[in-house]
């Protein structure tokens, strides 16, 4: 099942689980975010407006976009001018679509768990830097090269 939204000016064709870059939302979502719904695809296939459907997403990130140049030239002018413009974007994961009694729901994301430390490496790892900080200290410096005496010059 998927649903077709609008979100800052533009139309997205989005499905349960998806995650979309939309234009910023303002700042008091506080993480869910619902979208006005143009037209809903059912199981079977068929696409059509509904007019109690929702799409509910929760705002995974907020962020900026890369840097777009723009630049103006005017031949034999000596006009040039360069900017730069970076547009603001927030990262929606679509969570939930409900149309028709019916309610979609993506599946939850895996928890990510703490790599064990290991404490054998971290003894090893300072028996090394042990030994290199003495290593370091026994170095010598190496000896100076002395200059070689020319001869007077003949005339």
């Amino acid at each position: 099942m998927y649903a077709v939204i609008r979100a800052g000016g533009k139309q997205y064709r989005v499905a349960p689980g998806d995650v979309i870059r939309v234009e910023s939302l303002g700042t008091g979502t506080e993480g869910q975010v619902e979208f006005p719904v143009l037209a809903v695809s059912s199981v079977e296939g068929q696409v059509a407006k509904e007019t109690d459907a929702r799409v509910v997403g929760q705002i995974v990130e907020e962020g900026r976009g890369a840097k777009i140049l723009v630049f103006h030239y005017k031949r034999k002018k000596q006009y040039k001018k360069l900017r730069g413009h970076r547009q603001n974007y927030t990262a929606v994961r679509i969570t939930e679509i409900a149309a028709g009694g019916q309610s979609f729901k993506a599946p939850d994301l895996p928890k990510k768990e703490a790599k064990p430390k290991k404490v054998k490496a971290e003894a090893a790892e300072h028996a090394t830097e042990a030994k290199t900080t003495k290593a370091s200290a026994k170095k010598k410096s190496a000896p100076k090269k002395t200059a070689k005496k020319s001869a007077g010059k003949k005339k």
